[in-house]
């Protein structure tokens, strides 16, 4: 395994106290929580990605659908994701 490399980030005072009081309210360090947030944000930004790039694809090959459907499509996910 990879040893881990350290960053070195700069935060306003304000960042820096929030950072804190999360890691507090989940009760792990700030380092772990800075670890997962990042662990979370880059999956989610690579799935994201993936998503994006599977559309282009799509569109590649003509494969489109109408505004309607795709707003029916965004709506359907709101109220799945306000429903969790």
């Amino acid at each position: 395994m990879k040893m881990a490399e350290p960053l070195t980030i700069n935060l306003d005072a304000e960042s820096l106290a929030s950072l804190k009081v999360a890691a507090a309210w989940r009760e792990i360090s700030v380092d772990a929580y800075v670890k997962s947030v990042v662990q979370t944000a880059t999956r989610m930004d690579v799935e994201l990605a993936a998503f994006v790039q599977e559309g282009i694809d799509s569109a590649d090959r003509g494969e489109l659908i109408s505004q309607e459907e795709m707003e029916a499509w965004f709506e359907a996910r709101y109220r799945s994701a306000a429903a969790e």
